[in-house]
């Protein structure tokens, strides 16, 4: 039986290197995605690994392309600075045009359309800040891939969102940052999600005003992924998801443990694969106890 099967990142910025050690992991198990879906950083790896193809070599450029995003220190870590430079609409100081270039320069070319991608299908989730509602690109084969990665990363204080007829767009992570349900609206029948999310920083201590952003946000992504995974099970698609955490807390910014999360990435996806995949074949009936249990 082939059922189309979804890979789906999430959003995690720094933390983005674990998945491309999972990915490794589960093209080395020889699971072949019909379809990605990918929020802000995983929305980058995703179509890394769909324009490139789905094969070991692109991953090998994958960990090229982090290896270059840490010289490139692409989210200074100095936020306040740059809120400052945003709210003075100090255009030439933002890192906008930086990341822009760096897409470029990796390969996403302003002339590559989701049309152009063969062998798997990749969607991008973004965020209208106009109407609180989900854009998915990707369905419109003539839409351009960078234009789709800038929307689906646009954070302030690191980028603005982007303006685009009559959008305002930004990081996909406001609506969903594990985009499971977009997966399944896409039409995927069984869902490996690889989730970056990590409540240990945002939940250390209990007191000051420092700690409230970081709690808020932990809250409003572990709200969504319950009503995803809930709204997977109750349509019938098995999702198996794979909690991606380093030894340590990573914040978003800090690109610098590329090498050790991209191991450690590894590490957790190959045990997940020994523990429940002892043959290819047997994807489809471990995802299925999967979604009964979850139900």
């Amino acid at each position: 039986m082939n059922r189309p099967l979804a890979l789906v990142l999430s959003g995690g910025g720094a933390r983005g290197a674990l998945q491309v050690g999972a990915l490794r992991a589960l093209l080395e198990a020889n699971i072949q995605p019909d379809l990605l879906v990918g929020t802000s950083i995983g929305a980058v790896n995703a179509a890394a690994l769909a324009t490139r193809g789905v094969s070991a070599s692109s991953i090998l450029s994958l960990v090229e392309d982090w290896h270059a995003a840490t010289a490139a220190d692409l989210l200074p870590s100095n936020a306040l600075r740059l809120m400052m430079h945003a709210m003075l609409n100090r255009a030439a100081h933002r890192p906008d045009h930086r990341l822009r270039d760096f897409f470029i320069a990796r390969g996403l070319s302003p002339d590559l359309h989701f049309g152009d991608i063969h062998g798997v299908r990749l969607i991008v989730v973004a965020t209208d800040l106009n109407t609180g509602r989900m854009v998915l690109y990707g369905q419109d084969p003539q839409q351009s891939v960078l234009e789709g990665i800038l929307a689906s990363t646009a954070l302030p204080p690191w980028t603005q969102p982007l303006e685009k007829d009559g959008r305002l767009l930004m990081d996909g992570g406001v609506v969903s940052n594990l985009p499971i349900e977009p997966a399944v609206a896409q039409g995927a029948a069984e869902i490996i999600a690889l989730d970056l999310t990590d409540p240990r920083g945002a939940l250390t201590g209990t007191d000051g005003l420092a700690l409230f952003p970081g709690k808020l946000i932990n809250t409003v992504e572990q709200r969504q992924v319950e009503l995803e995974m809930a709204s997977a099970a109750a349509r019938g698609v098995p999702v198996r998801r794979i909690p991606l955490r380093g030894e340590t807390p990573v914040p978003i910014w800090d690109f610098s443990r590329a090498d050790e999360l991209i191991a450690r990435g590894y590490e957790i996806a190959h045990q997940e694969m020994v523990l429940l995949l002892p043959s290819t074949d047997s994807i489809l009936s471990v995802l299925y106890d999967l979604t009964l249990a979850v139900a």
